[in-house]
């Protein structure tokens, strides 16, 4: 029996069984909306397991769900490409991880403005900037491929926007879908800041087992779905 992660709740959740039901696979809660349970109509051999979006990545490496939908931001910085394959991109839950700073930072435009201005940071303070951040892998990849070295990173797991008025941090790397909030908290996106633009995901576990007849039901579910034959 295939296990697919689907987000458990809200429109993530409901994209998610728009976009299977569109094609042919229909999915939805197994009684009220308080069950974390679900059934599908139009295919044999699937079985939805209803999880948070967090959960998603953490149970396809452990091999615990075969398929499972989630945004590419929470994988990508979870997991490797030897944990996972991606098998198809939805098209909706879009959504940019960003670095944003101050506007009273009227000279930081670029990630070589907040290079120069971290450096200029540690002298004036003598230790580093810090940026609020859940996404540490990610942002620390693409800081280092951009030659970033005096900063560090403060772990944020909500709320991210608000640590630089609170003094927790001097700037963010956070995922913006429409920018308001960013705004809000007088905060603006440097014009090279976009670390990684995020949507949801099919992915396959590379580390599930996939027996025979699993393979053989992926086989039916890829051709409702107009994917590849072979999950990984």
């Amino acid at each position: 029996m295939i296990r697919i992660g689907v987000p458990s709740k809200g429109r993530l959740m409901q994209d998610t069984f728009d976009w299977f039901g569109a094609r042919g696979v229909v999915m939805k809660r197994a009684g009220s909306d308080r069950e974390y349970s679900g059934v599908v109509e139009g295919i044999e051999g699937v079985v939805p397991v209803l999880l948070s979006a967090g959960e998603v990545p953490r149970e396809l490496a452990a091999g615990r769900i075969h398929l499972g939908v989630t945004g590419s931001d929470l994988v990508r910085e979870q997991l490797g490409e030897d944990e996972v394959a991606e098998v198809a991109k939805l098209g909706f839950g879009q959504a940019d991880l960003v670095i944003a700073v101050p506007n009273v930072w009227i000279d930081v435009e670029t990630v070589d403005d907040l290079d120069a201005a971290a450096a200029g940071f540690r002298r004036a303070h003598g230790h580093r900037l810090r940026i609020a951040t859940k996404y540490h892998r990610l942002v620390r990849d693409f800081l280092q491929a951009q030659g970033v070295a005096d900063y560090q990173l403060v772990d944020s797991q909500g709320a991210t926007e608000g640590t630089v008025k609170n003094g927790t941090a001097e700037c963010i790397a956070d995922i913006t879908s429409s920018g308001e909030t960013l705004r809000a908290n007088h905060l603006r996106i440097l014009s090279d800041g976009l670390i990684h633009s995020s949507q949801a995901v099919l992915w396959a576990s590379r580390v599930a087992d996939w027996s025979a007849e699993d393979r053989a039901a992926y086989a039916g579910l890829a051709v409702k779905l107009g994917v590849g034959a072979q999950p990984v």
